[in-house]
């Protein structure tokens, strides 16, 4: 039996929501009393309320506006010790990969949530991930299950829950929040586990969520990271300019 609680953190986005990830859910056996999904304000709440049928989720929950206050507020909604299952609002499908091209659909998400929790659990370790690319060439040479420090994309990822401050990203890490995450939970816990054979299908940068100016946010995020985390964080350009984030290679980090 899935054990956890799905936490949808979404704005503006209903239909989406509705078509995408509360289908794979639902498709995936997940009972709806399971999900619930966060919203920034009343207002939001009464639009989703209305697109979205009742059927779908077990509650919709007023949070606050922001990706990074509002899975800070996710985690405080919920007592120590909860199972989260934290889903982006428009996750088509989770997928798999068989031999070194196939990306197959994984269709009993519940069994895959509960394997998760007793993977961390016999880990000794409190995140789970899944490889952020969807991109079966890049993901064939990887070793499935790593437990070293690993980018924890935020679109779906799963976590005991703990009421732990220096597990809480700064509201300068916006737009890469995970990417604090990830460093946060790896330098308490010695390691965050991650599933580099399971990705997920959704379509980056779609309207609603962080809004229009990603570019800037990207900038000071990335930015603030590198300051923050010398030792750990390396920043680049994209040839358009964007500015990302990736970790350095090491063995340990002390």
């Amino acid at each position: 039996m899935f054990i956890g609680k799905i936490a949808i953190p979404t704005y503006n986005r209903p239909n989406e929501c509705r078509d995408k990830t509360l289908t794979t859910l639902l498709n995936g056996g997940i009972n709806k009393n399971k999900i619930y999904i966060f919203v920034a304000n009343k207002r939001q709440e009464k639009m989703y309320e209305e697109i979205i049928p009742k059927n779908m989720y077990g509650e919709i929950v007023v949070g606050k506006l922001g990706i990074t206050n509002q899975r800070k507020f996710i985690s405080k909604y919920f007592p120590e010790g909860q199972y989260i299952i934290s889903m982006d609002d428009d996750i088509e499908e989770l997928l798999s990969l068989r031999g070194t091209r196939d990306l197959i659909k994984i269709n009993n998400l519940n069994k895959f949530f509960t394997d998760a929790y007793k993977l961390l659990k016999k880990e000794n370790l409190y995140i789970w991930g899944v490889y952020p690319v969807r991109n079966p060439f890049f993901m064939k040479d990887r070793k499935k299950i790593t437990t070293d420090l690993r980018f924890i994309i935020g679109v779906i990822h799963g976590y005991i829950n703990r009421h732990s401050r220096d597990l809480m990203p700064s509201t300068k890490a916006e737009s890469k929040e995970d990417y604090e995450t990830s460093i946060l939970y790896y330098l308490k816990d010695g390691g965050v586990l991650r599933f580099n054979h399971i990705t997920f299908k959704t379509k980056f940068n779609a309207e609603g969520g962080l809004g229009t100016d990603r570019f800037e946010k990207n900038k000071n995020a990335a930015l603030y990271l590198k300051e923050k985390y010398p030792d750990i964080v390396n920043i680049f350009n994209r040839a358009n300019g964007t500015y990302e984030v990736k970790f350095k290679q090491m063995d340990r980090i002390i």
